[in-house]
């Protein structure tokens, strides 16, 4: 069985969004549920994701393990996997990890660019690595089945986590820096650190992190992910295209500014880059996941490769989860 799986997206959720990923054949999606939010706020989030799930019960449900993977694909809808882009609804309180993944939290970043309480995020220019409060929540993390996600984060913590935790990581969006030198794509070095753990890479569609931006060609890509394997290993590489459809901009400020600062344009967000990026046109959105195939077969993947990296990895993964 073959799976089709986009490892992170955080659109303007609607009946349309799931449609397009129905259209994808996506049989999981794993969501960003909050960046900044307090563990109230995150319970709000869920409120406005269970009328999602009651409203559209032809289409999306809650997924909580592999079985559901299996089970969307059987009835042709996508199974929706909670995750955070930072740590914030866990507060100080390592008893909260357990409340969170008790409401369908599956996948956590320890930072969301900037130091948090359990390590530093990639634009900060210090990284003093995993804390105490991080090696704890790790620990807690891996007992109850919450992926920990590094795609924020610096090198040091990164390389911390990996080392730390009894259980593959992941980053679910980001990609190699030999391709593309934004912050928050991975050196050679930690690529071959994950893969050696068993963790996964979620290679990213976001346009601030493709080479050229949004006129990155397909084949450019696809040379990218092929070289990316050739370090990290074909069953370690899959995709978390990182789509933020039909998001106003003013979201962009918030995902890069939160409530930390009253500045704007922080870091991603300089005043050459206000606002969201324009998708590359062969990646509009998960519809693109087609063209992903083709050009991944155009620059000499077989199809059991190509099936491993557009999900079946992924699924492989999430086995691992509970």
């Amino acid at each position: 069985m073959n799976y089709k799986i986009d490892n992170l997206q955080y659109c303007k959720w609607s009946r349309d969004v799931f449609q397009i990923n129905r259209e994808a054949q996506l049989d999981a999606v794993h969501v960003t549920v909050v960046y900044h939010e307090d563990y109230d706020e995150f319970l709000e989030r869920i409120k406005e994701w269970d009328t999602h799930f009651e409203e559209n019960s032809d289409l999306i449900f809650l997924g909580k393990d592999f079985k559901d993977i299996e089970k969307a694909k059987k009835e042709k809808k996508t199974a929706i996997f909670f995750g955070f882009q930072n740590c914030s609804p866990i507060e100080d309180d390592i008893g909260l990890i357990e409340k969170v993944h008790e409401k369908g939290c599956r996948f956590m970043q320890l930072t969301y660019n900037n130091q948090s309480l359990l390590a530093t995020g990639c634009y900060e220019k210090n990284d003093s690595g995993v804390t105490n409060f991080g090696k704890e929540a790790i620990k807690e993390m891996n007992k109850l089945g919450v992926v920990i996600d590094m795609s924020h984060s610096a090198e040091k913590s990164t390389l911390d986590a990996i080392e730390i935790s009894q259980k593959p990581i992941a980053i679910t969006h980001a990609n190699p820096n030999f391709w593309y030198k934004a912050l928050r794509n991975k050196s050679n070095d930690l690529l071959k650190a994950l893969a050696s753990s068993k963790g996964m890479l979620g290679l990213s569609l976001y346009a601030h992190h493709l080479k050229d931006s949004t006129n990155c060609r397909l084949e450019s890509f696809c040379e990218m992910a092929a070289r990316t394997v050739e370090i990290m290993g074909v069953d370690n590489v899959g995709i978390g295209s990182d789509l933020c459809l039909f998001q106003p901009d003013s979201v962009v400020e918030w995902m890069r500014n939160g409530t930390w600062t009253k500045s704007k344009n922080y870091g991603e967000g300089s005043k050459n880059r206000p606002g969201f990026p324009k998708q590359p046109e062969w990646f509009i959105d998960a519809r693109g996941f087609k063209n992903l195939e083709t050009g991944l077969k155009n620059i000499g993947f077989n199809n059991e490769d190509v099936n491993k990296i557009l999900g079946n990895n992924w699924y492989n993964f999430y086995k691992g989860i509970n």
